[in-house]
């Protein structure tokens, strides 16, 4: 199975791309270092204050591909430095 999540957060101390990419760098690289999933920036690399991070994980084990993703998910909605402002759970 392949269980994919798209996160939607605004970075409202975010005043340039710079800053924008300090925030979304250390949040990719430690969701790659914590869990056992794949992560990327997926659309708004443009602007300053919005992004979207992909998260997936494949695994023959729906449940534990689940709660790894939603442990990931719960990870990110701590992160001071942003606001989730929607998610997208995707099963394939």
């Amino acid at each position: 199975m392949i269980h994919s999540v798209i996160i939607e957060c605004h970075i409202y101390e975010s005043h340039s791309l710079k800053e924008k990419r300090s925030v979304i760098k250390k949040v990719v690289t430690r969701l790659r270092q914590q869990f056992n999933i794949a992560t990327a920036e997926l659309d708004y690399q443009d602007l300053w204050q919005r992004s979207q991070i992909g998260l997936v994980t494949i695994s023959s084990d729906k449940i534990k591909a689940e709660q790894e993703l939603q442990k990931a998910i719960a990870f990110v909605t701590r992160i001071p430095e942003l606001e989730v402002t929607g998610t997208i759970v995707d099963w394939h």
